[in-house]
């Protein structure tokens, strides 16, 4: 058992994921990652898809078996893609609200009995597309929408009994998930951001800090990083 009270963030092997794992280590959590891969830079590392209900149960008891009961969870797990909507295939419609949506209700059921116990903070790492929709992301979008709404939903249920639930809705962030290519990283779009530049992801992850550090009073709330892509 850690004498430091644990954090679990998913996704944690690489980008904003990684980011926040040195964030939160920063501010004396332990900190568990949970990724498909082996994440570095923690202090307990979990393999597991956050789209099984039952892998993502497994993986909590493991953490807290490991670093003690959970303080603080971070739903940061996620991939992206564009295509037209009407080459979208089901399987993808299903992956991506089951991977988004899914793995913050997964992480959300798994640590909510820890989080009410000891009050802690629950964050979700949402999208500005959820707000203002984008051309060729229609899934991603839509999956990154229903996301805040369970968040609100959530938020709203379990802050009676001391658990903060808030989200960050980055725009497009410097990790690998965009490609070289990325239409994102074009200079045609970059100029039209009043920073001109992509988000960073320890940028986000300061954001997620203040949620789960800073933040007494903040319930429900979205927190936009987007170099001012939405105002």
């Amino acid at each position: 058992m850690s004498e430091r009270p644990a954090a679990i963030v998913t996704g944690a092997a690489s980008g904003i994921g990684a980011a926040v794992v040195d964030a939160l280590r920063g501010r004396g959590f332990a900190v568990a990652g949970i990724d498909l891969v082996e994440a570095g830079g923690v202090d307990h590392a979990v393999r597991a898809d956050v789209s099984e209900p039952a892998q993502v149960a497994s993986a909590v008891d493991d953490v807290r078996g490991r670093l003690g009961p959970v303080h603080a969870a971070v739903s940061v797990a996620g991939h992206y893609e564009m295509a037209p909507v009407d080459q979208i295939s089901v399987t993808a419609w299903r992956r991506m609200l089951r991977v988004h949506l899914g793995g913050f209700v997964n992480l959300a059921r798994a640590c909510l009995p820890d989080l009410t116990a000891h009050r802690g903070a629950l964050v979700a790492i949402a999208s500005e597309l959820a707000v203002g929709g984008g051309d060729h992301d229609a899934h991603y979008a839509a999956a990154k929408g229903a996301l805040l709404g369970a968040v609100r939903s959530l938020a709203a249920e379990v802050a009676p009994v001391g658990v903060r639930v808030n989200a960050v809705a980055p725009g497009p962030t410097d990790t690998p998930l965009l490609a070289a290519d990325s239409p994102w990283r074009a200079s045609e779009y970059l100029d039209t951001l009043p920073l001109r530049r992509l988000a960073l992801p320890h940028e986000v992850a300061r954001c997620v800090e203040y949620l789960v550090c800073d933040a007494g009073f903040s319930v429900g709330d979205v927190v936009n990083v987007n170099s001012g892509a939405v105002i």
